[in-house]
């Protein structure tokens, strides 16, 4: 991490330089087939600085050849970019091996796996997920420089989870490779664990506000999607026979967003009132023109009502990925915290609590066995296995410190990471205003065409008149 010379314990982050070490995009590829389920695979993109670590595809390092006049490997310039497919398990194991290396940071939680019956929408829901996963994993000062990290993002061979397993088992965790590790209660202040108990408390109610507004975000931009929906019946209730209306404007985000509309919109083509083919009663000979001239006007605004529904679709999806998505994120970062509070609690200080316990229960049979005058070798195969507890309780304590010493770190990197609340919220402002304005024209070039719906006496054409305020219009 990057450190001040002073105390190394302070960190001296901003969220944009997080946010420029790695934009790593997750896609769906084809699905394969195996001998009894179909196996879903991504691929893998980084756009890191890679140099260095480059991995071939029988896990060796080597170094990109490089063509004469190019930028070197030291050039901030220079980038490698990577692409490599990975299976859901590979994250699996990518993620165990992080938390094996780095047990007292933010290693964020995967999505569940699903056995059975994972339909399209849960298959993307999780393609998100592991993208924030991985971002999240990039992003992060120490995991960033690490070699789990380069493996798992350009290593092309099949045995990726063995690879990523030798990596991580031929080292010890971060408390046995920090130098600092030993000395970590030196820079704690005294008051560390009425510290982290605030911290806690703190992250657990933004967590909690961030949920919320996640949720009213989810809501708010369905809305969309389902107003996309209304508008797109009905358009099609208007349009003409056989008219393929949601292709009119190019339909790309209509189209995408077409998976989420209810079987309402599948409108029979004999339903909509411009395709209406029924005979005119005698009743209404006299005033036949009118029933045709508005079938026939009818027809012509199905086009703008698709449009519209294109606008809004757009609209959503861009609050489903710009809002929705980066709230998301923002909760995944949070619940990494709360869980790294968990493992505090009930690993580092329980295993503590555990050998204090154990070393009592050892001088309690030392005393017993000194008064009762045992033979020597009993008492000293005692007093070498308190030795040996006093040891592991030490180090027990250290790995207690060092836990609380990382917990500081990662709560400065909750609170860099705050400012992405603007980021959001100016990335809902602008959705907001792009689409009312792209719908506002639409609706404005919609209303002229009003003026053809009626037909008047001698065939003359007349809008309609606005109805007064009481909404009843006179006979």
């Amino acid at each position: 991490m990057q450190m001040p010379q002073g105390n190394p314990l302070l960190l001296s982050h901003t969220l944009q330089e997080l946010l420029a070490r790695d934009t790593v995009q997750v896609e769906l590829i084809p699905e394969k087939k195996g001998l009894f389920l179909k196996h879903v695979e991504y691929e893998v993109s980084s756009q890191s600085e890679m140099w260095t670590n480059r991995w071939d595809a029988v896990g060796e390092r080597s170094e990109p050849t490089l063509p004469s006049g190019a930028r070197q490997p030291g050039d901030e310039a220079a980038r490698f970019k990577s692409s490599v497919y990975r299976r859901y398990n590979d994250f699996v194991v990518f993620q165990e091996m992080l938390l094996h290396k780095f047990p007292y940071r933010m290693v964020p939680a995967l999505p569940p796996k699903r056995m059975l019956g994972a339909d399209r929408e849960f298959i993307e829901a999780r393609r998100r997920a592991l993208k924030r996963f991985v971002n999240l994993v990039a992003r992060h000062p120490l995991f960033s420089e690490d070699v789990v990290l380069k493996l798992f993002l350009s290593f092309s061979g099949s045995d990726v989870q063995n690879k990523l397993k030798e990596s991580a088992q031929c080292v010890g965790d971060e408390f046995m490779n920090c130098k600092l590790a030993t000395r970590a209660k030196d820079f704690l202040p005294a008051d560390i664990q009425a510290q982290f108990a605030i911290s806690r408390e703190l992250i657990r109610n933004i967590y909690n506000s961030f949920h919320k507004l996640r949720d009213r975000a989810e809501r708010i931009a369905s809305r969309a999607i389902d107003n996309a929906a209304d508008l797109l019946i009905f358009g099609k209730e208007l349009r003409q026979k056989g008219q393929k209306v949601g292709r009119a404007h190019g339909g790309s985000y209509l189209e995408e967003s077409r998976e989420n509309f209810s079987p309402e919109t599948r409108i029979s083509e004999h339903d909509a009132i411009g395709s209406d083919t029924t005979p005119l009663p005698s009743w209404a000979a006299l005033n036949s023109s009118t029933w045709g001239s508005l079938k026939q006007a009818l027809k012509g605004l199905s086009v703008e009502f698709a449009l519209l529904a294109d606008k809004a679709a757009q609209q959503g999806k861009q609050e489903e990925n710009d809002v929705v998505e980066k709230l998301n994120l923002f909760l995944d970062l949070l619940q990494s915290y709360k869980d790294l509070c968990e493992r505090h609690e009930k690993g580092v200080l329980h295993k503590h609590q555990r050998a204090l316990h154990k070393y009592s229960l050892m001088k309690r049979q030392m005393m017993s066995a000194a008064a009762q005058n045992r033979e020597p070798e009993s008492v000293e195969q005692l007093e070498s296995r308190i030795v040996e507890q006093e040891n592991a309780i030490q180090t027990m304590e250290l790995r207690n410190y060092f836990s609380l010493y990382c917990l500081h770190q990662e709560t400065q990197l909750i609170h860099v990471y705050l400012p992405l609340t603007s980021h959001i919220l100016r990335a809902f402002v602008n959705s907001q205003i792009q689409g009312h304005k792209e719908m506002s024209k639409v609706w404005n070039d919609l209303r002229p065409k009003l003026s053809c719906l009626f037909a008047g006496p001698h065939s003359a054409l007349t809008p309609p008149c606005s109805p007064p305020e009481d909404g009843l219009c006179p006979h």
